[in-house]
């Protein structure tokens, strides 16, 4: 099956000068060659990707696995998660980064409530970061997607009844991960996606911010090991304006 590039970027924009952004620490552990889990910690410009990248989900967030739910910060390298329609895949890495309130009071997180799209889905609240996205299907595309859900942004989600954007007023930590291809996963009953930066993502970003973003993925060695898009999905930045044609 082919799944629709609806995340590519369809013309190169100018990167904004990395000595102007923050520099936030990104952690990951990964699977090296040998199959021992290695991990890091990066000091890198807090690039919009980046912070997608190590912001799915929020700490405490349960990922459905052979062995039951287990909580984010519990899984390693390695560990294998329940994907939809392709079973079992094993984790390969792991991202994580720490939002402040006064160094990221601009970062907005969303709460969705337990039981916001029918019961037990999610079956707790679940918090989910700039990089989160849920099936659904949003109500401003539903003439044009009929009955079809697709990756949603979870902040396109927020109405102020089941789902609300919030900042955070204590230190939050998010998390995420990546499969060995991307994949719909459960999590709090309800799903989501690995991590995937969007087929072609590299052609948006000049030389030197691509290093700085692979930087970040010490298991892969080019853009393109990380694969096909599984499953349609919006972007993060203006999921009202995809083309879904």
């Amino acid at each position: 099956m082919t799944i629709p590039r609806l995340d590519a970027p369809s013309a190169r924009a100018p990167e904004p000068h990395l000595v102007d952004l923050p520099i936030r620490r990104y952690r990951c552990q990964w699977l090296d060659l040998g199959g021992a889990v290695s991990e890091a910690e990066h000091a890198l410009p807090a690039l919009p990707l980046l912070d997608a990248a190590h912001g799915g989900f929020a700490r405490g967030t349960l990922i459905e696995t052979p062995r039951g739910p287990v909580a984010i910060e519990d899984l390693l390298p390695g560990d294998t998660v329940l994907t939809a329609g392709q079973g079992a895949l094993p984790v390969l890495w792991i991202g994580s980064a720490t939002l402040s309130p006064d160094a990221d009071a601009g970062t907005a997180l969303t709460r969705i409530m337990a039981d916001a799209f029918g019961i037990g889905r999610p079956f707790a609240d679940l918090m989910m970061g700039p990089g989160g996205r849920l099936m659904a299907r949003p109500r401003s595309l539903r003439a044009r997607l009929g009955a079809e859900r697709v990756l949603t942004p979870a902040h396109a989600l927020a109405d102020g009844m089941t789902a609300f954007r919030l900042v955070p007023r204590q230190p939050v930590t998010l998390y995420h991960l990546a499969l060995r291809r991307h994949a719909a996963i459960t999590v709090n009953g309800i799903e989501t996606e690995s991590f995937h930066p969007g087929v072609g993502f590299e052609r948006a970003l000049d030389g030197a911010t691509l290093r700085l973003v692979m930087s970040a993925f010490p298991h892969l060695a080019a853009p393109q090991d990380f694969g096909p898009l599984a499953r349609m999905r919006l972007p993060l930045d203006a999921p009202e304006l995809a083309d879904l044609v």
